[in-house]
């Protein structure tokens, strides 16, 4: 829990962290507008790089260079991003990547 300096304070931030976690649930309840999204939501259900890549790799679909996806490709658009990738998706999308480098 925050720090705060009253009651009234601590419920305005839980109040806050609840006004987080549903529209964290809202985006995550959507279904993908894209293939990029697609791809995000598969790493966020999976918090695997290496998943996610056998998962693109078993639809068949290659990276923009020319050849078979790789756990990097799947980094990368977490990391750049793509036009066709919510903003909240990919917040979420680091959000993951953040609690798996805190986790070792």
């Amino acid at each position: 829990m925050n720090p705060y300096t009253d009651i009234a304070d601590l419920i305005a931030t839980l109040e806050a962290e609840i006004k987080t976690l549903n529209e964290t649930i809202h985006t995550l309840k959507q279904e993908p507008q894209g293939f990029n999204e697609q791809i995000i939501f598969k790493y966020i259900d999976t918090a695997s790089t290496g998943k996610t890549k056998d998962y693109v790799r078993s639809l068949g679909v290659k990276s923009e260079r020319g050849s078979l996806f790789s756990s990097g490709d799947v980094s990368k658009l977490i990391k750049s991003g793509a036009e066709d990738i919510s903003p909240e998706l990919l917040a979420i999308a680091r959000d993951v990547v953040s609690m798996k480098k805190k986790k070792r």
